[in-house]
């Protein structure tokens, strides 16, 4: 007997999904529990099982329906069992019209005559347009071939564009429409500032690379600079609260915890997995969960409960070359911190000009909640503890 297969509910806030892709075609067999179609949300893609064994009778929604929780998806047939396919049977090669011999692809007949007229003066055969029957090449055709070759070269005119114009209105994906009504939000709902500084990374470098070997031996995992970046943070929002805080109603709401959001490129557009109590991490914890975040990202396999929450986010332009921007807050946050590349440039060391690996990082912050002297202490107690790394050790 047929079973259908529906949207499931995937959380109170998700009201609607977008077919994403099938896995599975009218006539597969499907185990109880496999996954059938993936379904992208304004949150994540997740896959829905099969919520019976059989094979699938058919397929009721298109790639880029939208669609509610309890719509149909597909049909499964609970009795029915899968055939293969016939095998395709070869076609046969169309015969060659009768009473004309094979000729070489691309061969010209030419008529002694006219090869005459080529040989004498020079012209290639493959400058010559033949113009009798079949093609061929005619004295008369030759001739003109001369003289076309013997004609002064008019100016080269610009190119006219020959090309299709062709628009492809494409509809947006669940997760970047929710992306585009954040980012607009963000604009709109907060007073954003951005203040710079830049760091000297000669130091973290030179312990990240000592470390690097004996790190990832314990751990399984490098020892990147972002772990760096989450410890000088935490720091840095114990002596700044209101970067760590939010707006609610007539209230700002502190934290005593640190949540924080690590922006990572998914293969859906970006995303935010947030990292819980990273105030309690060591460095190695903090990797593994970075470098586990961005391997789900890239398959859209992070939960939904894992992109909600967070206190603060850390944005790294930097994987990308970016060497400055101005990061946006993930509304109700009320800051984030923008990293970008790492580049030598000539700076000022003790009177000296030295050439050192310097990183610019951006802080935006709600400056309803946080004033211009606490956005510069932060962003220069962050400067201060990556450029002396031992602090974050002795939590200085």
């Amino acid at each position: 007997m047929p079973v259908d297969v529906t949207v499931p509910a995937l959380g109170e806030s998700i009201t609607e999904v977008q077919v994403s892709a099938w896995l599975k075609q009218p006539g597969q067999a499907v185990a109880l529990d496999e996954p059938v179609i993936e379904l992208e949300s304004d949150k994540a893609t997740v896959e829905v099982p099969a919520p019976a064994a059989g094979v699938v009778l058919e397929i009721v929604a298109e790639v880029g329906a939208v669609l509610k929780v309890g719509d149909v998806l597909a049909r499964i047939d609970t009795e029915a069992k899968a055939e293969g396919a016939p095998p395709k049977e070869a076609e046969p090669e169309p015969a060659a019209p009768a009473g004309k011999p094979d000729e070489p692809a691309g061969d010209k007949r030419v008529m002694p005559a006219a090869r005459r007229v080529l040989a004498e003066r020079g012209v290639p055969d493959d400058q010559v347009q033949g113009t009798g029957p079949g093609g061929r090449v005619l004295k008369e055709d030759a001739l003109k071939a001369e003289a076309k070759a013997k004609a002064p070269e008019k100016p080269a005119a610009p190119p006219s564009p020959t090309g299709e114009r062709k628009e492809r209105p494409v509809r947006m994906s669940p997760i970047r429409r929710k992306i585009a009504e954040r980012l607009v939000e963000s604009q709109q709902t907060a007073a954003l500032l951005t203040t710079f500084n830049e760091i000297d990374m000669t130091r973290v470098k030179a312990m990240r690379a000592e470390h690097q070997e004996a790190f990832q031996e314990r751990y399984g995992v490098k020892l990147g600079f972002m772990s760096f970046f989450m410890k000088a943070a935490v720091e840095a929002l114990a002596l700044v609260p209101e970067l760590n805080a939010q707006i609610r109603g007539e209230e700002i709401v502190y934290h005593d915890y640190c949540d924080i959001g690590i922006a990572v490129g998914g293969g859906k557009g970006l995303v935010v997995p947030v990292i819980r109590n990273a105030e309690m991490l060591g460095f190695g914890e903090l990797e593994l969960a970075i470098a586990d975040f961005a391997r789900r990202a890239q398959a859209n396999k992070i939960d939904l409960q894992e992109l909600q929450g967070g206190t603060f986010t850390i944005s790294n332009g930097g994987v990308y070359g970016s060497l400055l921007s101005t990061p946006i807050i993930n509304p109700p946050q009320s800051g984030v911190l923008g990293l970008h590349t790492i580049q030598d440039r000539p700076v000022a060391i003790d009177g000296k000009v030295e050439i050192r690996p310097m990183m610019y990082v951006a802080l935006t912050y709600d400056h309803r909640i946080v004033d211009g002297r606490e956005a510069v202490t932060f962003l220069r107690h962050i400067k201060l503890c990556v450029e002396q790394p031992e602090r974050l050790l002795l939590k200085v």
